[in-house]
């Protein structure tokens, strides 16, 4: 029996890294997908295709969650096509790293507003569904730097931290209704996007975590999927920092 037979998971910015890699666990656990993505259409017909052969229904949104419209668009779309909503992945997310004195205002508000305020656009728009089955999971994506912080990355920071707060209330209000929240603080993930990084560097952040290498989109999906499905039934408002012991 699959871990998420017969429930329907929405996952936000899924066309690769963390986003993809989960979106490719929880299909092959049997969850239905829907998921979103920003501009890459080819990348998001490649992954509906790639997961619907898997035997799940699977579908792509191009939406964006900073958007209050847009996210309850989203979510009235989605519970048009899947019928029900029983988990929800808030991963969307981007970086305008700068040291204060050189960040624009711009760069810090659309750092707030992609990471963290999409996260209460997406929540408010499922939380009635939720409230109406009497059962969801919630699971918002947060990271090390805003657990530690992290110099020239304030916005970025501030914005992780934000969801890890967000998400501890949200817990505290729909606890009673079996609605559950929790957070997911991933380290050093290595992806396309630290592919382009110098290997030098590279190696250096590998030797200083204790289980000696980066993770992969798919150590971060494994914990995603224990937290979406009834294995974690009991757990709530927790922070699952999934760093190979970096803030050990």
């Amino acid at each position: 029996m699959n871990l998420l037979e017969g429930k329907t998971a929405i996952i936000t910015g899924a066309t690769r890294g963390i986003g993809k890699g989960i979106a490719q666990v929880f299909a092959q656990q049997g969850a239905n997908v829907a998921f979103t993505y920003s501009s890459s259409v080819d990348a998001a017909t490649a992954l509906e295709k790639e997961l619907n052969e898997l035997g799940v229904k699977a579908k792509g949104y191009q939406s964006n969650a900073a958007s209050y419209e847009q996210a309850q668009e989203l979510i009235a779309n989605v519970l048009e096509t899947f019928g029900g909503i029983d988990i929800l992945v808030n991963n969307a997310g981007i970086t305008k790293d700068n040291l204060l004195m050189r960040m624009s205002e711009e760069d810090f508000d659309a750092v707030i507003e992609v990471n963290l305020k999409s996260v209460f656009n997406m929540t408010k728009a499922v939380q009635r569904t939720m409230l109406k089955q009497r059962k969801g999971s919630i699971i918002n994506m947060s990271s090390v730097v805003g657990v530690k912080g992290n110099a020239g990355q304030a916005n970025y920071a501030a914005s992780k931290a934000g969801i890890i707060g967000f998400s501890k209330s949200v817990a505290l209000e729909l606890g009673s209704r079996n609605i559950r929240s929790n957070v997911v603080a991933p380290g050093f993930i290595e992806t396309e996007m630290t592919e382009k990084l110098d290997e030098k560097v590279v190696d250096g952040w590998r030797n200083a975590i204790p289980l000696k290498r980066g993770g992969t989109p798919k150590d971060i999906a494994n914990t995603c999927l224990f937290l979406a499905s009834d294995l974690s039934e009991y757990t709530t408002g927790q922070v699952f920092n999934v760093d190979g012991g970096m803030l050990t």
